[in-house]
């Protein structure tokens, strides 16, 4: 279904900042910056078998989307949105949310770190996971980054496939144990919050 990544987008809390990091310090290329127009209400469509078009409207906000293109031409995208809602009390654990961003060697890898630091920015590692070997570090508004080399060997990644049932299982089996029974799956996932508000197209 999904040929390849497109964007992956972040919230940033300025702009100006961000760009600023991901142009001067990662030495990314900013392609893009799209602003719609002041105290826009964003809105997306709602077209379901069986219903009359309709939309889903968003709270009225200020916002710009920026865009870094990356290497393989994909991108890094950011929402500047002041004022809007605060996402600050998630409990996920620092080290799990992050982008992971391929570099092609290890000297790659070591002269990013080097930059990185010449900025006064803390790296962490480089760390060795077996099938790839990885730096970490924060952007300004706390996205945690990875460059990362691969170091799989051929086999690597067939052997991965070969127990990745396996694994699952296990895994569900120990949060079964500890934790108590898994989430039942939904019937049908919505594409926004409950409390949207959803009006006539």
């Amino acid at each position: 279904m999904f040929g390849r990544l497109h964007h992956v987008a972040y919230r940033c809390r300025d702009a100006q900042r961000t760009v600023d990091f991901y142009t001067r310090v990662v030495g990314l290329r900013y392609v893009a910056g799209l602003m719609p127009p002041e105290n826009a209400r964003p809105t997306w469509p709602l077209n379901e078998p069986g219903q009359p078009p309709r939309k889903v409207v968003g709270d009225e906000t200020d916002s710009i989307h920026i865009f870094f293109e990356l290497g393989d031409g994909s991108y890094l995208a950011f929402f500047d949105v002041p004022g809007g809602g605060d996402d600050s009390n998630d409990p996920t654990p620092w080290w799990v949310k992050h982008i992971a961003f391929e570099v092609k060697d290890m000297k790659a890898l070591m002269e990013g770190k080097q930059r990185l630091e010449a900025h006064g920015v803390q790296v962490l590692g480089p760390k060795d996971h077996g099938l790839c070997q990885s730096i970490y570090f924060m952007d300004p508004d706390g996205h945690r980054l990875e460059m990362t080399i691969r170091t799989e060997k051929p086999d690597t990644w067939q052997k991965l496939e070969n127990d990745a049932q396996k694994e699952l299982a296990r895994w569900n089996d120990l949060k079964r144990r500890k934790y108590g029974q898994l989430p039942k799956a939904k019937d049908k996932i919505p594409a926004m919050p409950e409390d949207s508000t959803i009006a006539p197209a």
